[in-house]
């Protein structure tokens, strides 16, 4: 009986040490895919970037322009009244941020 249950750990320890000790294939996930290539010979992960920085510029102004008029309104207005269009403004420019953001982060 005490036979068995050492070789029962012995083999467990042997499995234990041959698992850590053998090299781990595959990593974590399939092998990244070979650039894409458009027909102009650029590659597409350029041009997206290219096309999302140009997006990410364009954002930015209408997101300062938004800004300048956020600020006029609120000097505008009494301190105790903010109009919906001053609220809209502000769901505006949080919009334009998590836009922005969100393409700043793929990359």
């Amino acid at each position: 009986m005490k036979f068995t249950i050492r070789r029962c750990a012995m083999l467990l320890l042997a499995a234990g040490m041959l698992t850590t000790a053998l090299p781990q294939r595959g990593g974590s996930g399939p092998p990244p895919p070979q650039e894409t290539r458009l027909p102009n010979g650029k590659l597409q992960s350029d041009e997206i970037l290219k096309t999302e920085h140009e997006a990410n510029l364009k954002d930015a102004a209408e997101l300062a322009d938004l800004v300048d008029q956020l600020k006029i309104d609120l000097e505008k207005n009494d301190r105790f009244v903010v109009s919906m269009a001053t609220i809209k403004k502000t769901d505006d420019i949080e919009k334009l941020a998590k836009r922005i953001r969100g393409r700043l982060r793929r990359n």
